[in-house]
């Protein structure tokens, strides 16, 4: 990446960000200049800031404005600092560690060789270690997995067997209303047979009518016998629909309430399904994730399943 507190060395091009820093030269180019040289001094050892694992040493300070060299060490921020940085006056830039424990780059030399040896060991050790740390945590990695799809598919179980128990019970009450209802009530056969009954009655009317005027006609008489016995069974079916229609009039809304559990019972029930199960992500990784209580699961399947009547 591009450093943005580096700028070029040269002075037409101060306040352009420098990419590239050439050693034999001891300067930093912005990209204009970096053509340039590469093409002027191609056996020139160059640098590119965003191209390069650690930052380009040049020996110069990196503070805006900076142009000295790193000639002293800051204690308090483990950091090499310039003249600049040491400033009594703080001003925009300068004087950042006027009040810090400084010394000159030769009398640090021997404390950072000895953290340099033991910085060597642990990185060794690191070394050695690292594949393997790396491996085992993507064998946890690998297990978390399985493990959150070994419970989502449980989950997933337990709740397609409460909705089937729910729609299962749902049919069977519906069922149970058609039956009491059919039994009870107006059927839709009855409606048709009624719809039937004011030409049935005409006819009849007619016939009779026709057979009263013919009655002394002894030829026909057989005849006439089977149209009276026609028009008194037709009378008899009449009436019975018309006593069913009486009878079925008597329905009262107000009186044949249907209920099958009070609102405060399916509120709770609602809320026990809200809340089942239990998310305990702290013990994830200790193979002791708890989602569902075998006796929560009991008590909504027995409130799912309990045979309750249905009150008329």
């Amino acid at each position: 990446m591009e450093n943005k507190n580096i700028k070029c060395s040269f002075e037409e091009h101060k306040e352009i960000n420098a990419i590239s820093y050439c050693q034999n030269c001891n300067v930093n180019l912005c990209n204009k200049c970096d053509t340039f040289h590469n093409k002027l001094c191609k056996s020139h050892k160059t640098y590119k800031f965003d191209n390069d694992k650690y930052e380009v040493f040049t020996g110069y300070c990196n503070e805006n404005n900076h142009a000295d060299i790193l000639n002293f060490f800051c204690k308090n921020h483990n950091k090499l600092c310039c003249s600049a940085c040491l400033c009594k006056i703080k001003t925009k830039n300068y004087g950042q560690h006027k009040d810090c424990d400084v010394c000159i780059i030769e009398d640090i030399k021997e404390e950072k060789k000895s953290k340099l040896k033991e910085n060597i060991i642990k990185l060794e050790n690191l070394s050695n270690n690292i594949n393997d740390s790396i491996n085992n945590i993507k064998i946890i990695y690998e297990k978390i997995n399985e493990k959150k799809e070994e419970i989502k598919l449980k989950i997933q179980k337990i709740f397609t067997k409460i909705r089937t128990a729910l729609n299962d019970r749902e049919d069977e009450l519906l069922f149970e209303i058609d039956k009491k209802y059919d039994n009870m009530h107006v059927k839709e056969e009855l409606i048709k047979e009624c719809e039937k009954l004011p030409n049935k009655i005409k006819i009849s009317l007619e016939k009779g009518k026709l057979i009263d005027k013919e009655w002394d006609n002894n030829n026909m008489l057989n005849s006439i016998i089977n149209d009276c016995i026609n028009i008194e069974n037709n009378i008899n079916n009449i009436n019975l629909i018309n006593e069913n229609i009486k009878n079925k009039n008597n329905f009262n809304d107000s009186d044949d309430k249907l209920y099958i559990e009070d609102e405060n019972e399916i509120k709770s029930f609602l809320e026990r399904i809200k809340n089942f199960g239990k998310n305990d992500e702290n013990s994830i990784l200790n193979n002791s994730l708890i989602i569902t209580k075998q006796e929560e699961l009991e008590l909504i399947n027995s409130w799912i399943s309990q045979n309750k009547n249905l009150n008329y």
